[in-house]
């Protein structure tokens, strides 16, 4: 096995001395890299993509090990997390425990074959959470899509928000460096389900923030019970079924949440889904923006300036253009609504274009296929695509 095939194990401790010998005792077996500060290791491990091991010291100055490794934790949580400490305080070490949900706890000077041996474990942990994770994602992959497929032909309204809902959180996550957070896709997917119980027309009033009637407001309160009720009989679902549950709670309730798995998504989906409600409702993105300002109690006045930032990153990422239906491709996001002539819906606006709806469009008849719709273009299409060719 070639070095870059080993499994990647990173050293941070501010004493060189001291990361010198960690490379000097791990070299043989791992793919080591080396960090003198927190900042310096978060900078690494985004550089090489993650890592399967992090050993920290716990004191450092500035960033602690505990606060690395919880951050590590947020970021990278398949990284088997390993806290090497010379403090003999006890308090202390259980906190860092506690906080970084820390894999194992060694102590200075730490005998060469036990740090291995916690290594080698580490490693196995490592390879044991991504590959559960596999076996997970792909069983669970398959469930969600047919509770989609469901949706699309049921209620095409709900699936075109929970198509906009995916991608707004998903790359907002990415930006936050959450690039593996499948509880967040699937949560962001699956918020919309129960809205399949609801007639069009309802779900259409609901997102365009139109006056209901004293039933149509009783036929919406029980959308997330339905909800929960369908995905209850999926197995390993909880973390998304705990966000779900989440987005009900108030606000004090919400920013209580911890920085988990469940935390994290739960602030990140309600955020992107009270967005996506003002600028369906005809809001502009600025207005938009300054709403969710005032509603910082909700989800942080961090996270809103992280997204406030995110979303002027993309302003010009994209690419507005008016095609003919038929010339649609993979990756483009409708951005209007696409109706019969008797005004029946088939595409709601923020739909994002896929292979499945390329086959299902060839049902629309050549009138509605030759209409001309305005798409988003991401960059990445739009630079590889020639104008005619669309």
């Amino acid at each position: 096995m070639s070095k870059q095939d080993s499994p990647r194990v990173l050293c941070v401790d501010d004493e060189p001395r001291v990361v010198e010998g960690l490379v000097l005792h791990l070299r043989k077996d791992y793919d080591v890299h080396t960090a003198l500060s927190g900042d310096e290791a978060l900078q690494k491990l985004k550089h090489v993509g993650g890592v399967a091991v992090v050993i920290s010291d716990m004191r450092m100055p500035g960033m602690d090990g505990a606060t690395l490794l919880h951050r590590v934790m947020s970021s990278y949580p398949d990284a088997a997390r390993i806290l090497l400490t010379g403090e003999p305080g006890r308090d202390a070490a259980v906190a860092a425990v506690n906080k970084a949900q820390i894999f194992r706890f060694l102590t200075k000077p730490c005998p060469p074959d036990q740090l291995r041996t916690a290594v080698e474990a580490g490693v196995l942990q490592h390879q044991l959470v991504r590959a559960e994770r596999t076996i997970l994602k792909e069983t669970l992959v398959g469930s969600i899509k047919a509770l989609m497929d469901v949706l699309a032909i049921t209620n095409p309204v709900a699936f075109g928000r929970a198509s906009r809902l995916k991608r707004l959180a998903i790359e907002f996550g990415h930006t936050l460096e959450h690039t593996e957070f499948w509880q967040l896709e699937a949560a962001a997917m699956l918020s919309q389900l129960g809205y399949l119980s609801l007639p069009t027309q309802l779900v259409e009033k609901l997102y365009y923030g139109e006056r209901l009637t004293p039933e149509e407001k009783t036929l919406a309160g029980g959308v997330t019970d339905l909800a929960m009720k369908l995905l209850g009989n999926i197995p390993r679902l909880e973390p998304v079924l705990q966000i779900l549950a989440a987005l009900r709670w108030t606000d004090e309730q919400i920013a209580r949440l911890g920085d988990g798995t469940v935390g994290i998504g739960t602030r990140i989906l309600a955020l992107v889904l009270e967005y996506d409600s003002l600028v369906t409702q005809g809001h502009s993105v600025d207005v938009a923006v300054q709403t969710l300002r005032r509603r910082n109690s909700r989800f942080g006045t961090r996270l809103v300036e992280q997204f406030a930032t995110h979303l002027g990153a993309g302003s010009g990422a994209n690419e507005l253009r008016a095609i003919s239906l038929r010339s649609v491709l993979p990756g483009m996001i409708i951005m209007q609504d696409v109706r019969t002539h008797v005004g029946t819906l088939l595409v709601a606006r923020g739909f994002e274009v896929s292979s499945t709806f390329l086959e299902r469009i060839q049902n629309f008849g050549p009138d509605l296929l030759g209409e001309t719709v305005k798409v988003m273009v991401p960059a990445a299409k739009a630079v590889a695509t020639e104008p005619g060719s669309l």
